[in-house]
């Protein structure tokens, strides 16, 4: 359903989404004056960690919500294995069947199911996406996305452009926690502690003490404070923005009760917070205070926060908004007729119901005034009544207790008829696998480089099937090594809509060069570089997880596209291969790319110099620049397979040594040493390849 953005001349005030991890949340959230509620039910949403939702409690969850005019979202906003895809996929159909007004969904192939077997089911880009851009957002939206949910790192500017140039709905978050690395690119809490962000299991190590180029001590460099919008709600109405969405499935009832009432309450009422109203979101939950930071397009120090262990968990009382549903009602009284009234909600619904025939009167006939004033007594129920129109013939008798039966006979088919589930076509058995096999007896290596100093040392006398490069790199060479070898830009992971007309520059400097190929790691990357004449391959930021996204991929026009580091070997073994598949098999893995540059919120900013993140352990964590004065945080460890054969026998096509920290020379070294198989160093990591994650 799309909300229209005027109404009598005014932006409509965007729908509140608010958490429900529990029933009970639920109802906090309905009752405190939330338009719509996300919940997870099963395995497979991004708060797996929540009390979450029975069948039976989400199938009661759904009919509570839409009794009282409130939808109902349902989170799979996770990665998923071929395995697992059956599953959520009859998840989903349960779900659609019970009413369920959209889902959100993160994984490629499990969207691309869900649009090919229920296609009038809404589906909603999580912000597990990675969508940052209006080109992002579009090419979603084309593929039959309602509604995109934006980056966190977003300002207001970036949201009104992607709210100006976009047609599906744009959900922002307006409070909660905030993420140091943009959701859905996070791999830290896999690779260091086996739980990964993308499955719903994060175990916020971002929340710990970390010390840039020093020890780990108490500074917590990684840990921002929670945001609140509380102020900018008009901003975001006055932009466009569909939906405002509270962050907090795994917070409590109380909190979202109180949250979720404020909010209700600063929209209905068009204002801003009072000082009260303030104090009593930060007692509900705060990590230092709240920032804005990103909304006004800022980022640095003044942003980080966190909430000590101790600290007591405040639980607000807040008042209730007691928003009931208005109701319409007209009933007949007539001699010799059973009586009817009928209910109206003033949304379509509209039922009709048939009580007892009335008696001749004996002492005291019923009025008009004695009807209406029995149908008004709605308490106790989600309805208030907002008028009754009735008629009634002189000399009738009608008791009060079959008048209460009436009006309640009434109200209880107009709850039935608001929670009846829509019909919806469902096209099953899921569509086959396109019937190909892109597997190969052995993968061929491709390297990516960092910088152009790695790429001059001999590593290209070994005729890598391709070279990755970043645009940025390529934009200021002069020419290319000679090597036979098939030349790729490397496309930004983060970038904005202003950046794209340098992009476009740059991807134009790259093909004088003689560059081929461009590695896409966004959604957002596809209409930048669409109509270029590129060879398309896709990234590891795609999140590619299971057999479905490759063919979504490959419909998409790349050629090959690299597996998620996240999955096991077995699991890349029995992946339908129908695009081929490149893996990471060498180098430090990306743990995160964050919007803030760490090294300069640390105050300690080494140009030319090796920069660290250095963890309570002793442990180093690898700072790289990122394009747009971001920062990339390596794995403290190099991945290191060359003696383990198992990833030549997956099917992949290729096989990609990442260079990173290393020298021209440590390239050659490494190159060499996996033609060889040799022995692993000192000090290394098999990355998840063998123990996966949770």
């Amino acid at each position: 359903m799309t909300r229209s953005l005027t109404l009598e001349g005014r932006p409509v005030p965007p729908e509140l989404l608010a958490p429900a991890g529990s029933p009970e949340a639920l109802k906090a959230a309905v009752d405190h004056g939330a338009d719509a509620v996300y919940l997870g039910w099963g395995a497979f949403n991004a708060r797996r960690g929540a009390r979450n939702f029975s069948e039976e409690e989400f199938a009661q969850a759904v009919a509570y919500c839409h009794v009282r005019g409130v939808r109902v979202f349902l989170t799979l906003n996770i990665l998923l294995t071929d395995r697992e895809l059956p599953a959520a996929l009859e998840t989903a159909r349960t779900a659609s069947r019970l009413g369920v007004d959209a889902v959100l969904v993160q994984d490629w192939g499990l969207f691309d199911l869900l649009r090919k077997t229920l296609p009038d089911l809404p589906l909603h880009a999580s912000t597990q996406m990675s969508v940052f851009t209006s080109g992002g957002a579009n090419e979603i939206a084309a593929h039959g996305c309602e509604r995109v949910v934006l980056a966190r790192e977003c300002s207001r500017e970036e949201v009104a452009e992607i709210c100006r140039r976009c047609e599906a709905e744009i959900e922002v978050f307006v409070h909660g926690a905030l993420c140091m690395c943009y959701s859905g690119q996070c791999a830290m809490s896999a690779l260091v502690g086996g739980r990964s962000g993308n499955r719903g299991r994060c175990a916020q190590p971002c929340r710990l003490p970390y010390g840039v180029n020093e020890p780990a001590g108490n500074k917590r460099p990684l840990s921002l404070k929670d945001s609140s919008l509380a102020d900018r709600l008009g901003e975001a109405r006055d932009m466009g923005v569909a939906c405002l969405k509270i962050e907090g499935r795994m917070k409590s009832p109380g909190y979202v009760a109180a949250v979720t009432e404020i909010y209700a309450r600063l929209l209905e009422e068009d204002r801003k917070p009072t000082a009260q109203e303030r104090e009593t979101l930060e007692r509900a939950f705060s990590r230092s205070g709240f920032t804005d930071a990103y909304w006004r397009g800022k980022k640095g120090r003044e942003m980080l926060g966190f909430r000590p262990e101790n600290a007591p968990a405040a639980e607000p009382a807040p008042s209730g908004t007691d928003r009931r549903i208005p109701v319409e009602f007209t009933c007949a009284v007539r001699a010799g007729e059973p009586c009817a009234l009928t209910a109206d909600d003033g949304f379509g619904n509209v039922v009709t119901v048939a009580g007892p025939v009335p008696e001749p009167a004996g002492n005291r006939s019923l009025t008009a005034e004695d009807l209406t004033a029995r149908l008004q007594k709605t308490g106790g129920t989600p309805y208030r009544c907002a008028g009754v129109d009735a008629a009634v013939e002189p000399g009738l008798y009608l008791s009060a207790a079959a008048l209460n039966a009436l009006r309640r006979d009434a109200l209880e088919a107009l709850s039935a008829a608001r929670s009846a589930p829509p019909v919806r076509w469902e096209h099953f058995p899921p569509p086959p696998l396109p019937d190909m096999d892109c597997s190969a007896q052995e993968p061929e290596f491709t390297i990516s480089a960092v910088n152009a100093a790695q790429l001059t040392g001999g590593v290209l006398d070994f005729r890598p099937a391709r070279a990755y490069v970043p645009l940025e790199v390529l934009a200021g060479l002069d020419a290319l090594p000679e090597a036979d070898t098939e030349y790729c830009a490397v496309l930004p992971r983060v970038w904005r809509d202003r950046d794209e007309d340098l992009l476009r520059r740059w991807l134009d400097r790259a093909r004088e060069l003689g560059v081929t190929g461009v590695l896409l790691g966004n959604l957002g990357h596809f209409p930048l570089v669409r109509g270029g004449g590129w060879r398309l391959y896709g990234d590891y930021g795609l999140n590619v997880f299971n057999s479905r996204s490759l063919a979504w991929l490959r419909e998409k026009g790349l050629e090959s596209a690299c597996l998620s580091f996240e999955l096991r070997y077995a699991q890349i073994r029995d992946m339908r291969k129908v695009l081929p598949a490149e893996a990471v098999v060498y180098g430090r893995l990306p743990l995160m790319i964050t919007e803030s540059c760490l090294i300069q919120n640390a105050g300690d900013c080494r140009c030319g110099q090796p920069n660290f993140l250095n963890d309570r352990t002793g442990a180093s964590f690898p700072l790289l620049p990122a394009f747009g004065h971001r920062t990339e945080v390596q794995n403290c460890r190099t991945l290191y397979l060359a003696d383990r054969p198992e990833y030549r026998r997956l099917g992949l096509h290729y096989a990609r040594l990442r260079f990173t920290t290393e020298s021209p020379e440590d390239c050659v070294r490494v190159y060499r040493d996996y033609l060889a198989g040799a022995p692993a160093p000192a000090e290394f990591t098999r990355g998840l390849y063998q123990r996966g994650v949770e």
